[in-house]
């Protein structure tokens, strides 16, 4: 049964009750008053406590006391950082992360005994320990909290990333201040957020009666209902390791060398980095968000396949034929034709077998070549095929640009750049999508077509197969 219906649609709309439950307000008042009832019990079990002091009873003192304790630090510990988090103003909230660390629980917990010990011994010199080691945390954060201002980061990276190479990039911390140095600092990448689930507002059709199929049921109507939806994973980050940086002193400029390698290709980014420091007393990493936004498109490996050395030498074969002509590049030598000019003919080579040869070269104006990749649509192949054949545009289109040829390239939703980058960062980012075939719309020019594609061998034209070379990508879903 939904929860609204359709009368209501327009009253909630207007009220914004779905952003009010995106911001999930019910869970912070939840911890709120989980928070008020835990208090509320650890101060009845301070008090009782020193009734039963007062009446002699040592073992029930010490159970409430430490009932009391405990109750306040799991308090202090699970509910209010993130009552903090939620309810300070969005820069303070969203300035610092904080992880208790081994070192600070065995500390919170010596400090909790030595606090259990001077409410059973009434020891002022306990109270004093208790308070200087409380103090101790406080002089901790907020040291902590100094040592990260006025830290900048810069993060450089390279400008043509492979998938698979291993890249250099650089991460530049900077101290603007006059007089303090930091210590200890790491930049570490931003902490990984679960996904979260969260109410949303979606269509629906109310049916009545709802157990019944639907031609058995006597009314339809346009509805609305919520439902719990978990948000979509966070894509995946430039930035995976940390580097440390032991003393950053005032007004200067560290860097560090940083190693990227990327698996995949696709478009990576990042909007922020996180500066961590356990300094002074390592009771807590507390972590400083840093807005940095950058973003890398990595282009598909161009170490060829295996494939590529196959088909190679007859993509080469058949492009040099078809480009063969006068020029500067020797193609072969053959026997002499009454249509030859004298100026080609190899004397050597007439010397050595008798018979007038010539030299035949290629036409260095019309080394022309387009790279077609047809983009199949979804299912059509399987993503190891796909992926294989996105490689494969990608080694020949890096093969041939340095082949001293006039290269062009042909793809969906692609703008015809004839810059290699460009066309591999295209097929960086390219996905299988609905749509017609390419080869239908290619026009007819001086070219050579190296061409990718699921269409069968019987759908070209014969101007487009008598001047091309085709790839099929094969790999059934």
């Amino acid at each position: 049964m939904p929860i609204l219906t359709n009368s209501s649609q327009t009253e909630i709309e207007g009220w914004s009750l779905s952003r009010f439950l995106h911001t999930q307000i019910s869970e912070v008042w939840l911890r709120f008053l989980l928070a008020i009832v835990g208090l509320a019990f650890a101060f009845a079990a301070a008090l009782f406590s020193t009734v039963s002091r007062e009446s002699g009873d040592i073992w029930a003192t010490f159970i409430l006391a430490s009932a009391a304790l405990l109750l306040a630090a799991i308090v202090a510990l699970t509910t209010v950082p993130y009552l903090m988090r939620r309810v300070m103003i969005a820069r303070v909230r969203d300035a610092f992360d904080y992880d208790v660390t081994r070192t600070g629980i065995i500390y919170a917990l010596v400090s909790v005994v030595i606090g259990i010990a001077a409410l059973n011994t009434g020891n002022n010199l306990l109270y004093i320990v208790v308070a200087a080691m409380l103090a101790a945390m406080v002089v901790s954060g907020i040291v902590s909290a100094i040592n990260l201002e006025e830290l900048e980061i810069d993060v450089r990276l390279p400008e043509h990333v492979f998938a698979g190479r291993l890249v250099s990039g650089r991460i530049v911390l900077k101290n603007r201040r006059r007089w303090l140095s930091s210590f200890s600092v790491s930049v570490v990448p931003p902490k990984q957020r679960k996904p979260r689930r969260e109410w949303r507002l979606e269509r629906a059709t109310f049916a009545f009666p709802a157990g019944r199929a639907r031609e058995k049921q006597w009314i339809h109507l346009p509805d609305r209902s919520f439902r719990l939806v978990a948000s979509a994973p966070q894509p995946a980050g430039i930035f995976q390791d940390s580097v440390y940086f032991p003393y950053i002193p005032a007004k200067a400029d560290l860097s560090a060398d940083l190693a990227l390698k990327f698996e995949r290709r696709g478009r990576y980014q990042q909007d922020h980095f996180g500066l961590a420091t356990r300094f002074p007393f390592a009771f807590l990493t507390k972590t400083r968000r840093v807005p940095l936004a950058r973003e890398v498109i990595v282009y598909p490996p161009v170490e060829p396949p295996e494939e590529f050395f196959e088909v190679l030498p007859l993509i080469t074969g058949e492009f040099e034929s078809f480009v063969r002509g006068r020029g500067y590049d020797l193609y072969r030598i053959r026997e002499y034709t009454h249509e030859d000019s004298a100026r080609h003919v190899d004397w050597k080579a007439t010397a050595k077998s008798g018979s007038p040869k010539v030299r035949e070269f290629t036409r260095e104006d019309e080394r022309k070549l387009r790279i077609v990749f047809d983009n199949p649509a979804p299912g059509v192949v399987a993503e190891r095929a796909y992926e294989h054949a996105i490689n494969l545009a990608a080694s020949l289109a890096w093969h041939f640009s340095r082949e001293n040829t006039d290269i062009s390239f042909v793809a969906q939703a692609y703008d015809g750049n004839p810059d290699l980058y460009a066309f591999l960062a295209h097929l960086a980012v390219v996905q299988p999508e609905p749509g017609d075939s390419v080869v239908d719309k290619l026009r007819i020019t001086d070219a050579y077509n190296i061409i990718l594609t699921t269409r069968p061998r019987g759908s070209f034209s014969t101007a487009i197969w008598g001047s091309s070379y085709v790839l099929f990508i094969e790999g059934r879903v």
